[in-house]
């Protein structure tokens, strides 16, 4: 049952795409399907959140932000069971997807000759969409978990991805050459195995991936992925904020952070019980802990402009 849904979530995707602009969706269908984002974009209408806020999603934790989706009715933006390249560091960018499935020669043939003709693109599809990456974009792939014959990304288009992005990618199936991935300086990245082979894409001999989408709606294992989603990952597993949530998840978990560190605190020196810390703040430990905020506002893990503005919201 789930191969067949998979199959008719692949198939209402692909015709999707064949009726626009072959592989990569149209500015008029991004602007369409993420109307709730305000902020800025990038000429072909993906969102594009403020570097300010990826910068300080690094510090998120996939439990604050999972939080924060979760009470706004994103159920689906969470997956885990990843292998990973420097899994103590975070991955944080905007997300730029592709999405291929099993090579079939038909499909392949006529999605080359357009884009080697109409749109000009140059070499096999595994390049297509890494050609379009830019600072701090994640190359999201869903490469539908090949694994033998299945890895689009080795070496070499590790080094160009990294060089485009400063990031990694998140590769639902293998990647090749990882000993050499793992040379790239900060090639944070999570993917489903690694194997030695690579894939195979001669529509008249072996042939088995075809790229059908580039920028469009995107399954990840259990998670959907849109375009310029902010990618989360650490820790094993991977989140794909909305856009226009991703300033919300930050501030949460900025006064989450700033609540605990101040919780731990007071725990160590005893002044209030883990009873008192745990529940519903009394008006005396609230108007403690503004107090504690303004005494640290130097020192604290959260930028000082945001404790200012946490504090004139405060009434304690």
């Amino acid at each position: 049952m789930l191969k067949l849904n998979r199959l008719l979530v692949l198939v209402m995707l692909f015709a999707c795409c064949l009726g626009v602009d072959a592989q990569q969706i149209s500015k008029e269908e991004l602007l369409f399907l993420t109307p709730e984002w305000k902020g800025e974009r990038f000429p072909d209408g993906r969102p594009k959140v403020p570097d300010a806020i990826l910068d300080r999603m690094k510090l998120v934790t996939l439990e604050e932000a999972w939080a924060v989706l979760r009470g706004e009715n994103y159920k689906h933006q969470y997956d885990e069971g990843w292998m990973t390249i420097n899994p103590d560091s975070v991955l944080v960018g905007r997300a730029v997807t592709a999405m291929f499935v099993p090579g079939r020669p038909d499909i392949h043939r006529v999605i080359d000759e357009k884009g080697h003709t109409k749109d000009k693109r140059v070499k096999s599809q595994n390049s297509w969409t890494i050609d379009m990456l830019v600072k701090r974009d994640v190359y999201v792939v869903d490469q539908f978990g090949a694994h033998e014959d299945g890895p689009t990304v080795g070496d070499n288009l590790g080094n160009s991805i990294y060089a485009k992005t400063g990031n990694g990618v998140v590769y639902d199936g293998a990647l090749r050459d990882v000993n050499g991935l793992k040379e790239i300086k900060s090639f944070t990245s999570f993917f489903r195995s690694y194997h030695p082979s690579h894939h195979l894409n001669n529509p008249d001999g072996e042939l088995n991936t075809t790229l059908v989408g580039i920028n469009r709606p995107t399954r990840i294992g259990k998670a959907t992925v849109m375009p310029g989603d902010v990618v989360l990952g650490r820790d094993g597993g991977v989140i794909f904020i909305p856009p226009h949530l991703a300033e919300k998840v930050v501030k949460t978990s900025e006064v989450v952070r700033l609540r605990d560190m101040f919780g731990h605190q007071r725990l160590r020196e005893q002044k209030y019980t883990p009873g008192q810390i745990d529940s519903r703040w009394s008006p005396e430990i609230e108007k403690d802990f503004s107090a504690w905020l303004n005494e640290h506002i130097n020192e604290l893990p959260v930028p000082k402009e945001q404790i200012q503005e946490l504090l004139k919201s405060r009434t304690w």
